[in-house]
């Protein structure tokens, strides 16, 4: 008789393995469970796309007047508190009138390349829908996107597709153009964007960042959108390290200008 065990164990083990093709749901867990017990600044929220509950942080706005709210959205394979970037914009922008929530991304393991990320795609666009409604509930109507490097394409996609998302502004931040699939074209997608969008980057970015400066640029001008701006920041790199005020400047600044807003009491 063929032992039992081994095969109860086998199935077992499968149910904890991810699916071909989605987020490495244990990864957000285990950064979910470190973030929440470290968290200082911002509350933890929960949000749910596509039947997976994934991490928020809502940090509300702290100045008066209030502009907004902002969907923070990190870079490839991280999370919504990663020092670099993120944590700078999701804890500083709301000292300046602007609430933030920054939200999981889909994620795969450690050692994923960049056209690893092209099944898991299509989950971002969700999450993306589900931070906008968790804005709107809380009686914002202002929303702008800032996002970093794969989460920029990312959200830059999601833009594309989504006209009438409900966001009024996007600064992406180190975003390149990656071609392993139409979709994941950051290129293609600000072809169909008419929004205002900061194309922010640094002087010492990634060769991909620097080398598709030129191509984003005249993307946005097929599209029409004059209210399109690329910027190249000196002296900085693809995290900004060592510049995060000069980062979080360039970010409010802009928003103040292409984004005005007031949030409305609630009744």
């Amino acid at each position: 008789m063929i032992p039992r065990l081994p095969a109860i164990l086998l199935i077992f083990g499968m149910l904890w393995l991810t699916p071909a093709g989605a987020t490495d749901a244990a990864k957000e867990k285990r950064w979910a469970d470190q973030i929440v017990d470290a968290l200082i600044t911002g509350e933890a929220v929960w949000l749910e796309a596509g039947g997976h509950r994934f991490l928020g942080i809502w940090t509300e706005a702290e100045s008066a007047p209030v502009h907004g709210g902002i969907v923070l959205v990190h870079g490839m394979g991280v999370h919504p508190d990663w020092p670099d970037v993120i944590h700078p914009l999701r804890t500083a922008l709301p000292e300046h009138g602007w609430a933030t929530l920054s939200i999981q991304m889909p994620v795969l393991p450690n050692e994923a390349k960049v056209e690893d990320y092209a099944p898991v795609w299509k989950e971002a666009a969700p999450r993306l829908k589900a931070a906008v409604a968790f804005l709107r509930r809380q009686n914002i109507e202002n929303i702008a996107v800032v996002a970093h490097s794969l989460g920029a394409s990312m959200a830059a996609s999601f833009l594309a597709a989504e006209p009438r998302s409900g966001v009024a502004a996007f600064v992406a931040i180190g975003m390149s153009n990656v071609t392993t699939t139409p979709e994941m074209s950051s290129v293609r997608a600000l072809e169909k964007i008419r929004i205002p969008v900061l194309d922010l980057y640094g002087e010492n970015d990634l060769d991909a960042v620097l080398a598709s400066a030129p191509a984003r640029a005249a993307a946005a001008r097929r599209a029409g959108n004059g209210k399109y701006g690329q910027r190249r920041v000196p002296g900085a790199d693809h995290f900004f390290a060592g510049m995060e005020e000069t980062l979080v400047r360039h970010v409010r600044t802009w928003l103040r200008a292409n984004a005005p807003g007031v949030l409305k009491k609630k009744r």
